[in-house]
């Protein structure tokens, strides 16, 4: 009998311990939603206020469809200009990526065991450690030296920024998800190096790509810190940070105007979001599960 009494109060202790952490996880998980949507809340619905009424009640949704903000960013602040740039600039760094990425890590991958590759292997993850802090201002210095403080110059950096991470999750993918067997086939029936990779290796490759890309996406159109370094000498140059970091200086009481212009800015990511989902979870979990 006290045996049995004392396994229940175990299990009840058990049980009572199970259900507090599942209402700590649920309290955590409510807390990190109302995190998240709060500031979107705001930038849609002071997008869609007038002054008057976002004096009123900053938080309270609007009365009525207000579109005098959007139209006003639209017409006087040549914002489609500032998205061409940021669009152009995000798609040029993506197609380097795309090519030099695989291309490095690939070659990493198969020769890890020569002193040179791992040399420069580590030497790429040794980036990711790096503050950016650190080289701004050699950086910016180099790149001035060689007039490269332009649109040009931005994408070379985010060619070379992206070695580190992506080297890093793209050669272990290699490593533990392509097998080297299927190359030694390729090889026994005549096909060359650069063959077997653009036929075998690199369409298993596509998770983990779609991964890179993904990140370096989100990264690439919302970075603000090398734009500002880069670009801020002429106005024609400004990616969409750019234009809303300077577009408050600017217009420093329009905030509506300001919520505005967020909320246009974040429209191609959603769009991008919509339209590519089923890659984004796909490449995410793959590369999760293979890095």
């Amino acid at each position: 009998m006290s045996t049995n009494r004392s396994t229940q109060k175990l299990q009840r202790r058990a049980l009572r311990k199970k259900k507090g952490a599942s209402v700590f996880q649920y309290f955590l998980l409510i807390l990190g939603t109302v995190v998240i949507l709060l500031p979107m809340y705001l930038t849609v619905v002071t997008a869609f206020k007038s002054p008057e009424e976002s004096a009123r009640n900053f938080f309270a949704p609007p009365t009525s469809l207000y579109l005098d903000n959007i139209i006003s960013v639209v017409n006087k602040a040549n914002f489609f200009y500032y998205i061409r740039n940021s669009f152009v600039i995000t798609l040029f760094s993506l197609l380097g990526i795309i090519l030099i990425v695989p291309l490095v890590s690939y070659s990493l991958a198969r020769n890890l065991n020569h002193i040179y590759f791992k040399a420069v292997y580590y030497l790429f993850i040794l980036g990711a450690f790096v503050p950016f802090t650190i080289l701004m201002v050699p950086q910016i210095k180099l790149m001035s030296i060689l007039g490269m403080l332009n649109n040009f110059g931005l994408i070379l950096l985010y060619w070379v920024y992206s070695l580190s991470e992506g080297t890093l999750l793209t050669v272990s993918f290699v490593q533990s998800g392509i097998p080297y067997e299927l190359e030694e086939s390729a090889y026994m029936d005549g096909a060359n190096v650069f063959c077997t990779y653009r036929h075998i290796v690199l369409p298993l490759m596509r998770p983990i790509i779609s991964t890179v890309v993904i990140m370096d996406t989100l990264w690439i159109w919302n970075d603000f810190q090398l734009p500002l370094l880069m670009l801020n000498r002429s106005q024609t140059m400004w990616t969409l940070p750019l234009f809303q970091y300077n577009f408050q200086s600017k217009y420093t009481v329009a905030y509506n105007q300001a919520f505005a212009a967020f909320l246009l800015s974040m429209v191609p990511m959603l769009i991008f979001y919509i339209v590519c989902q089923k890659q984004i979870i796909g490449g995410l979990t793959a590369g999760a599960v293979k890095g």
